[in-house]
């Protein structure tokens, strides 16, 4: 079995990938070493794997079979380093979590998901939406918690909604006025930063409802920008997420009316090849965010 470690590899590079050359590019392998691999693991399993039509590599009903399998065969040995239980099969599932949705989704989701597979070890990487998607198109993560981008996801990735949650204008508890525009217009400006997802959502609220803001500095960490607005630096326009229902008690939040938004919140994960642990941690996470803690301040995804 070790001798088809490689072809197993370069199996599930091309069911992520989509075609022969794409998989030898992300692999460092030439198209025809990775040509190579796909004719011997088919000489070894004695059926071929792929409807061979055009220049996408489909895979027939025994290569998804084979997918299927190949995946859990890598899990076990990426896995080998893991501490082992001898009455549960065990491995690593590899995820990705932004911060706001780490103590209180991926919190919850852990706790029966540890239940129903105490062997196996979580690995929770932090990181911006766009990092964790990055890591997961990449297979360096199983699956990632994140903001829903503002782009389409590639073929290969599957998207999971779990909340939706509505933005405000976070401004000092003693601030007057119900009109949000005139008070982003009037006070200085705390940013959201633009080069995050829910960042570009309120850039382009701004330039929608032609607010023109004085903003003066630009953070990717709600929690401070929160802290800001409570010391009276200015307003912000942030998500009401519930990791930050303290914070949010702290200041005066008015709607945007007529100009509601809102960020999904959801996981990325391969569309192809998915374990049965990275499956039920799905599950988790979608119990999670169907919590009573996790609605409030938000609705549930359409």
């Amino acid at each position: 079995m070790n001798r088809m470690i490689p072809e197993l590899k370069t199996l599930a590079a091309i069911a992520r990938y989509g075609t022969f050359a794409a998989a030898a590019d992300r692999i460092g392998l030439t198209q025809s070493a990775v040509s190579g691999h796909m004719r011997r693991l088919e000489r070894k399993l004695g059926f071929p794997l792929f409807v061979r039509t055009g220049r996408s590599a489909e895979l027939n009903e025994a290569g998804q079979r084979i997918l299927g399998r190949a995946h859990d065969i890598l899990a076990m040995v990426d896995a080998l380093g893991a501490p082992t239980d001898d009455a549960e099969p065990g491995g690593i599932l590899r995820a990705g979590s932004i911060a706001s949705a780490q103590p209180t989704i991926a919190l919850r989701a852990l706790v029966p998901f540890h239940e129903a597979r105490p062997g196996y070890r979580v690995q929770l990487a932090p990181g911006t939406s766009l990092e964790l998607l990055d890591r997961v198109d990449t297979g360096e993560l199983d699956l990632a918690i994140i903001i829903h981008p503002d782009f389409g996801l590639p073929r290969h990735l599957k998207w999971t909604p779990l909340v939706r949650e509505p933005f405000v204008l976070a401004m000092p508890p003693q601030m007057q006025g119900d009109d949000w525009r005139a008070i982003a217009a009037g006070n200085p400006f705390l940013r959201y930063n633009r080069v995050s997802f829910g960042g570009r959502l309120v850039d382009r609220l701004l330039e929608r409802s032609g607010t023109a803001v004085r903003d003066w500095v630009e953070v990717d960490d709600i929690p401070t920008l929160l802290r800001m607005v409570v010391e009276g630096m200015g307003v912000a326009i942030v998500p009401d997420a519930e990791a930050y229902r303290n914070e949010m008690g702290q200041v005066r939040c008015l709607p945007l009316a007529g100009q509601e938004i809102v960020r999904e919140i959801g996981i990325v994960s391969q569309r192809a090849g998915q374990d049965r642990a990275a499956a039920l941690f799905i599950e988790n996470c979608v119990e999670a965010g169907g919590h009573p803690a996790g609605r409030k301040g938000s609705s549930p995804p359409g």
